[in-house]
């Protein structure tokens, strides 16, 4: 049953998710880190900015069609990786990559998806990027790469900026581990959340339970589960090991083994921008993580200039993190992105209405977009500056 089919924006998509999905497993979405005030802060950011309107334009013809990388795609907007999707959905990465495809945007593929990176080739050969989350085995992380060179996957997205595991409270609160493990102090939890959510546990026990890390599975221990793998995974990736955590010599070898366009996701120093850059990133993604890694850190709205300012006007420069609505979107292409990356309003829409709900976010969100460029004056995301843009009130 798609729950979204009657939203009219993603509030609306997010509040259907919090009804369909397990309390503890909407938190796991749409929570941050510490006090999570990095949340209320990216939605703050876009907040402060005002679009100012030029009228008596013909906006009668427009195009959301934008090219990045050496490919057009049909809007300026792309999914963000957003975990392990199959959590939520069974099948969440093949229905984002669907969505994705049918839309024409890019779809990056989380490192911790149930799908492997070949299959989302399969499905999305022009459109599923995969997000590589090092291994602290560094060979495991070569392989990686080989895979995704060998599918041809179209961009690799290099994720720098989670360090360690940060303190997730809602998790704690909620009892949960990361990976997921139902443990005794889960069950009177569970047994409760059953009764109020039906559909999502009988869709999950129906499907086979969690699904397993499938670009990882080959690494981890013969006969390993799904928890086991996903153990497996967080292990790798979070629990710094004799090769100590990421580091630029990293992004160089990663420079080194792939042919193919290299996106850096995470950066918010504009000096680290420029240092990614120097090193051979196609791209930088501006982002912190969606409020998911440092409570303390900027919006990664405020710090978009600054790093535009330190790469120059044609380098090409991703803002995601916060992005709600088509004024975002817009407001970030004002003040210097190429393009915009979202991931909770598909996750959601996958969430509570399959590969329709994650339809559903992107029309609302191409809507939005399209009317507001209108509404400023605008007929191509290429005409977009600082000078539709100033500061109100939050």
């Amino acid at each position: 049953m798609d729950h979204t089919r009657h939203a009219v924006n993603i509030d609306e998509i997010e509040r259907a998710a919090r009804r369909y999905l397990p309390g503890f497993l909407f938190d796991f979405i749409a929570g941050g880190v510490d006090g999570e005030a990095g949340l209320m802060r990216n939605r703050q950011a876009f907040a402060r900015h005002r679009l100012v309107p030029r009228y008596l334009r013909d906006v009668s013809r427009r195009s959301l069609s934008t090219r990045i990388l050496g490919r057009d795609y049909a809007m300026p907007l792309g999914i963000s990786p957003t975990g392990p999707a199959q959590l939520f959905r069974r099948d969440a990465d093949r229905m984002l990559a669907r969505a994705a495809r049918e839309a024409d945007i890019p779809f990056v593929l989380s490192g911790a998806a149930g799908a492997s990176l070949e299959e989302i080739t399969r499905i999305a050969p022009e459109h599923g990027w995969f997000q590589l989350y090092p291994a602290r085995d560094r060979a495991i992380t070569r392989d990686q790469i080989r895979r995704a060179a060998d599918a041809g996957t179209p961009a690799l997205v290099l994720t720098v900026d989670t360090p360690v595991t940060p303190k997730r409270e809602r998790h704690l609160r909620n009892r949960i581990s990361v990976p997921f493990r139902p443990g005794p102090a889960l069950w009177p939890r569970l047994a409760k959340e059953v009764l109020l959510h039906p559909e999502w546990f009988l869709r999950f026990l129906l499907g086979g339970g969690m699904e397993a890390m499938g670009n990882w599975a080959p690494y981890a221990p013969k006969g390993a589960g799904a928890s086991e793998i996903a153990a497996f995974f967080f292990d790798q990736a979070f629990a710094p090991g004799e090769s100590g955590t990421l580091c630029w010599q990293d992004l160089e070898a990663c420079r080194a083994l792939w042919p193919g366009p290299l996106i850096v996701k995470g950066i918010l120093h504009p000096e680290d921008a420029r240092r990614a850059a120097s090193l051979g990133a196609d791209a930088i993604m501006v982002s912190n993580h969606g409020g998911k890694a440092l409570d303390a850190a900027p919006a990664a709205l405020d710090m978009l200039p600054a790093i535009r300012h330190a790469v120059g006007p044609d380098y090409p420069l991703f803002l995601d993190s916060g992005v709600r609505r088509g004024s975002d979107i817009v407001i970030a292409l004002c003040l210097g992105a190429d393009f915009v990356f979202a991931g909770r309003p598909t996750l959601y829409g996958t969430a509570a209405g399959a590969e329709a709900g994650a339809r559903k976010a992107l029309s609302i969100l191409r809507q939005e977009t399209d009317l507001v460029m209108a509404g400023i004056g605008c007929t191509s995301p290429a005409e977009l500056g600082p000078d539709y843009l100033t500061m109100g009130d939050a």
